[in-house]
């Protein structure tokens, strides 16, 4: 049986959320990127997604990403019985897009999401934001704009629950028998 622990509770999410839009503002002004767009990796990226375009007022609505069909694991976990179409509403050639994801682990959901926006259209950039960035890197990814970077185990794993209301919990794996 696995063990899960509260880590964060959804008002301090959400602060941490808005502390992650200022960080964003500053890093669109800073690079010049004109007219974002914000597209958010399903579930958990997606809820947050939706709460940074309202926060930096965006003139679109936020994207929507299922990469269920891009992960490199597919053969391996199977068909998902939950797969969603993604929603993309606006055009991606040459538009400066921010990929919102809730865990950075491994770099492969976000290798998998890029391979995604590609089959839409060819941004001018890709700024990648992450409410939670742990140990644990496969790939060379890293996050422009992060929340929270919290020790974790090895084995342990995070996962955002939501999306009214947020909240962070850790899972750990079970332990055998001593």
């Amino acid at each position: 049986m696995t063990d899960s622990t509260l880590f964060m509770e959804h008002e301090a999410i959400v602060d941490l959320i808005d502390g992650m839009a200022e960080m964003l503002r500053k890093h669109i002004a800073d690079r010049d990127l004109a007219d974002p767009v914000v597209v958010g990796i399903h579930t958990g990226g997606a809820w947050i997604a939706q709460r940074l375009n309202r926060l930096l007022e965006l003139a679109e609505p936020a994207g929507l990403l299922d990469i269920s069909f891009y992960r490199d694991d597919f053969t391996q976990i199977g068909v998902n019985p939950q797969v969603r179409p993604s929603q993309i509403p606006f055009d991606l050639d040459g538009r400066n897009v921010i990929l919102v994801d809730d865990v950075l682990h491994t770099g492969r959901t976000i290798r998998a999401a890029m391979n995604e926006l590609f089959d839409y259209g060819r941004p001018a950039t890709i700024t990648l934001v992450s409410l939670i960035e742990r140990s644990g890197r496969e790939l060379p990814i890293q996050p422009d704009v992060i929340g929270l970077s919290p020790p974790l185990g090895l084995s342990d794993h995070i996962k955002l629950n939501g999306p009214e209301p947020l909240s962070l919990e850790i899972v750990h794996p079970p332990q055998p028998n001593s």
